[in-house]
C-alpha cells in the first residue's frame, strides 16, 4: 500500500520552526520529523510515499530531489496552499483511484503496528481505520482534600482518553465521501462516516507524540539521542 503524508498545512503553532519550511520538515536528531515517519513505516515493510504539499511545498520538492532514499519511492504532489487535510486526501485518491491507502500527518511519531492496523480494516470492512492513542501528559495532577492538597503527580496516561493519533487506513470509496477542497478530513469526513458505522480504531498502547510546540519538538530532540528511538522500537 501506498502512504499519503499530509504535508501542507501552515504549522502556525510551531512558527518558531516554519516560517521558511513546512512543519514537517522540522528537523528532529538532524533530519526532517517526516523521514523519521517514513522510517516508521519501512519498519513495517512499506516504503512507497506520495507527500501531499502545500505551504512551502519547494522545500520538499528541492529535499526529495536532493535525498537519496534507497528502495523507498517517495514522491511529492502539489495539493494547493489553501486545501485542508480532506482535499488534499482527494487529490491524492485521484491520482490513485482504485487503491486503498494508508494516510498520516506529517508531524507526530509512535511505535504504531502498521500491519495490525491493515488487518483490522480487511477484517472490519471498515471504510477507516483511525489509530487511537493516549494523549501525552501536559498537567500536574492535584489531589485534594477540601481546599488540602494530599497528593500531586504527573497525569498518568492512561487516566486520559483515547485521541486520534493521525494515523489511518483509508478505502479508496472515501473518495466519493470529500466534496470539497476545503473540507477537513477529521471534522468533517470522518464524523459522516462514523454515522455510518464504517469507522473502527486501532487501540496503540505504546508510545506516540505529537510535534506541536516548540516543547515537544525539543523534547523530541532528545528521545531522538536513543538508539533506537522509542518510535523505532515495535
Amino acid at each position: 500500500m501506498k502512504v499519503i503524508i499530509l504535508a501542507g498545512g501552515f504549522g502556525t503553532r510551531i512558527s518558531e520552526e516554519t516560517e521558511h519550511k513546512p512543519k514537517p520538515m522540522v528537523t528532529i536528531g538532524g533530519i526532517p520529523i517526516i523521514q523519521h515517519l517514513m522510517q516508521i513505516y519501512a519498519l513495517n515493510g512499506i516504503t512507497d510515499f506520495i507527500v501531499a504539499c502545500g505551504y512551502k511545498k519547494e522545500v520538499i520538492f528541492e529535499w526529495i530531489e536532493k535525498s537519496n532514499f534507497g528502495d523507498w519511492n517517495v514522491q511529492a504532489i502539489d495539493t494547493g496552499l489553501e486545501t485542508q487535510t480532506a482535499g488534499r486526501i482527494r487529490k491524492c485518491m485521484e491520482i490513485f483511484p482504485e487503491e486503498d491507502l494508508l494516510v498520516s500527518y506529517g508531524d507526530g511519531l509512535g511505535n504504531i503496528d502498521i500491519q495490525q492496523s491493515i488487518d483490522l480494516f480487511k477484517n472490519t470492512g471498515a471504510l477507516v481505520i483511525v489509530t487511537a492513542v493516549r494523549p501525552p501528559a501536559r498537567f500536574g495532577l492535584l489531589e485534594t482534600d477540601g481546599t488540602l492538597v494530599t497528593h500531586f503527580a504527573e497525569k498518568d496516561q492512561a487516566q486520559a482518553d483515547w485521541i486520534n493519533g493521525g494515523f489511518f487506513v483509508v478505502s479508496h470509496k472515501v473518495r466519493g465521501f470529500i466534496q470539497a477542497n476545503s473540507e477537513s478530513f477529521e471534522f468533517t469526513t470522518l464524523p459522516g462516516i462514523t454515522q455510518l458505522g464504517k469507522v473502527h480504531a486501532l487501540f496503540h498502547d505504546g508510545f506516540w507524540k505529537p510535534m506541536d510546540t516548540l516543547r515537544e519538538k525539543n523534547e523530541l530532540e532528545e528521545l531522538a539521542k536513543l538508539s533506537p528511538p522509542p518510535w523505532l522500537s515495535l
